[in-house]
């Protein structure tokens, strides 16, 4: 373990909330679009407006190549993975619909879930994790009843990392009749996800952490079988296309993508994307980079840190995220140590996921949180782990 800081830099554990920094290309091809392209697409035929439509298009078929898809107009680009969560629940649930979910989900579902349920147009089933934050799929078999419509589950929890057996979980609900939602904010681009040999029947990702995109990216993936007609838009508006009529158009994209477009934002997540898919060992490399660096700071913390405490487990395959604490000083005061006198930057708090917090017993503190990245290193982390024995000890 290194016990001096070797270079006079930030360290940045924040990867979980967004990704930085962002790979070169990113920002060059932002920063193209912006000042060489800079038109709307589908609005006019002007060849620099055609050049914005195949920057959009490029990016529906990179993530569709990431997940399986084999359509790519059925990849819906919205803002973010909350609101493509949110346009996957309130589209496609009727009144008098059960749902089930689990107590491992971020507020971007459990929020919306929550708020039918007030309004007694749901009723809502949560299923509990054990204190790995893993769910058994026979738990969600077991909650299924007549009138389950949707099973909603975060793939890759942003307080433990822990991976859910999605693919089991939608082997279930595809022989039942439910439809998939998953969350996919944490794992898209860290985890190989196939949408289709995963029985995901919709899936919602985020564009800027694992995928590397700009903020104010993300989306809403539908599977290639899947009647996109069973999910009602959240918003109406021009799109570009029948502009004669002022009925929405029903088919895709279309009928999800009302307004301009994130030009500027997709540009980047095209290249990001691109980026992570063409790195040596693609995906499957940067799902082993992150599990090595989980795996190295859990054993370097245990080893030199007095007071370390632990919720993520080394044993379970991981996105790269961990929850801990140190018990002789409050999650707060040691994040803002880290950034103020180390320079390393992390999470603390509930991280929007007070019912994961519950499940595991850290509510209502909750826990300080490192997400690692693909531009993290075990040097770094060794710097970490010296950051926080001196914090322990009072330094």
């Amino acid at each position: 373990m290194l016990l001096d800081k070797t270079k006079n830099s930030i360290i940045y554990f924040d990867n979980a909330a967004t990704s930085f920094p962002k790979p070169e290309c990113v920002t060059d091809a932002v920063l193209n679009y912006m000042t060489q392209i800079g038109a709307n697409p589908g609005r006019s035929g002007h060849k620099l407006s055609i050049e914005a439509g195949h920057i959009v298009f490029k990016a529906r078929k990179s993530i569709a190549a990431l997940f399986g898809l084999k359509n790519p107009m059925q990849v819906i680009f919205t803002s973010n993975a909350t609101e493509a969560l949110n346009l996957g629940i309130k589209g496609i649930l009727q009144e008098g619909d059960h749902v089930i979910t689990t107590s491992m989900e971020h507020n971007s579902a459990i929020r919306p879930l929550h708020e039918l349920e007030k309004q007694a147009f749901i009723s809502l089933a949560i299923v509990q994790a054990d204190k790995t934050g893993i769910i058994d799929p026979k738990k969600i078999k077991e909650a299924i009843t007549v009138r389950t419509k949707a099973v909603v589950v975060n793939h890759a929890s942003n307080v433990l990392g822990c991976i859910q057996p999605i693919r089991e979980i939608g082997k279930i609900c595809k022989a039942n009749g439910v439809i998939f939602i998953v969350d996919c904010a944490q794992s898209a681009g860290v985890v190989p996800i196939d949408i289709n040999r995963d029985n995901i029947d919709i899936l919602a990702f985020a564009g800027h952490k694992g995928l590397y995109g700009p903020t104010g990216t993300g989306g809403m993936v539908i599977a290639d079988d899947f009647d996109h007609k069973k999910i009602k838009p959240l918003k109406c508006g021009g799109t570009g296309s029948l502009s004669d009529k002022i009925d929405q158009p029903d088919f895709l994209p279309d009928r999800f993508e009302s307004g301009t477009l994130n030009i500027a934002g997709l540009s980047g997540l095209f290249a990001g994307s691109q980026y992570i898919q063409k790195k040596p060992g693609g995906i499957k490399g940067i799902y082993s980079h992150k599990n090595e660096l989980q795996k190295h700071f859990i054993q370097q913390a245990e080893m030199f840190v007095q007071n370390f405490i632990c919720y993520s487990s080394s044993n379970l395959p991981s996105a790269g995220v961990i929850a801990f604490r140190l018990k002789n000083i409050s999650v707060s005061e040691a994040a803002q140590i880290l950034s103020d006198k180390f320079e390393i930057m992390c999470r603390q708090g509930l991280h929007c996921s007070p019912l994961a917090h519950q499940t595991i017993g850290t509510f209502p503190e909750g826990t300080l949180r490192f997400g690692f990245g693909i531009f993290n290193t075990k040097e770094e982390i060794d710097i970490a782990v010296h950051a926080l024995k001196s914090i322990s000890e009072g330094n």
